[in-house]
């Protein structure tokens, strides 16, 4: 049994917006990690791909207000705030890197904190429209959520980032630890999420499978943007299917298992005569 219904989900954005970011720049402390970054998120879905200390996670927590940025964020026609609940407010919402669920909590404690901005009512509706789209969730209302495995503690996650009825949905490495039956049911359910309307920017390590899925890509690499583009053309082009794909030395799809290829490409590229 799945975890979700096959068809669209109803929790979530309509209007497809755009995220647009100027000069956008973020670290930590006296670190600057992202520098001077522009780009426009699209509607639809979008992947983050680079190697580990690339930035990927800085950026989505920078866009998040988790960590302190400059520049300009704006959402369609909205500038983004830099605290996190106004950020909430707006329509954005981020699945962190390791789900981060209160473990303590049951499914149902951990939901209602996604709609902790909205009224007792419309919280409660938006909940059992989570129980709609995820009906397995509906079996495990009282269970505490630590004591669920990776990929159902995932799906609690995913459905609690959707009661906030996000316009734009972040996801950092959603499928980490996964199992890769799991990993093809997640990724489906987040392009189902891209198509009802819900713009979605997702930092992901299985590059094959998330260029399957996505409709753009970025590359990062130090703090910088180095490539962008649409994701089959991203997935054919040479240089990203030597680092991250493995396209000569091996089958390995896992962005991490991936670095030292990617070092001898780069490597390779700039030693030609």
């Amino acid at each position: 049994m799945m975890w979700h219904r096959p068809q669209g989900f109803s929790l979530g954005g309509t209007e497809r917006p755009r995220l647009r970011v100027w000069d956008l720049s973020a670290g930590y402390g006296p670190v600057q990690v992202l520098r001077g970054l522009s780009f426009e998120v699209k509607p639809g879905l979008t992947v983050i791909l680079g190697p580990n200390g690339a930035g990927k996670t800085t950026l989505l927590r920078a866009l998040n207000g988790l960590i302190p940025r400059s520049g300009d964020v704006m959402l369609d026609d909205l500038e983004l705030s830099e605290k996190t609940h106004e950020i909430v407010r707006a329509g954005v919402s981020l699945v962190p890197e390791g789900r981060q669920l209160f473990a303590q909590m049951t499914v149902l404690e951990n939901l209602e904190l996604g709609g902790w901005l909205f009224s007792r009512a419309e919280r409660e509706q938006r909940i059992e429209q989570a129980f709609v789209d995820f009906p397995r969730l509906r079996e495990r209302v009282q269970q505490l959520a630590g004591t669920m495995s990776g990929g159902e503690q995932q799906m609690v996650a995913l459905a609690r980032a959707m009661v906030s009825r996000p316009r734009l949905l972040m996801l950092d490495e959603p499928s980490l630890g996964l199992a890769p039956r799991m990993v093809d049911e997640l990724l489906g359910m987040v392009r189902r999420i891209a198509d009802t309307g819900t713009t979605v920017l997702m930092v992901e390590q299985n590059v094959k499978k998330a260029l399957a899925v996505a409709d753009r890509g970025f590359v990062m690499e130090r703090g910088a943007l180095v490539a962008s583009g649409d994701a089959r053309l991203l997935s054919r082009c040479t240089v990203v299917r030597e680092a991250y794909l493995g396209a000569r030395d091996s089958d390995t799809t896992d962005a991490r298992d991936a670095v030292q290829r990617r070092a001898k490409t780069i490597e390779r590229l700039h030693t030609k005569p």
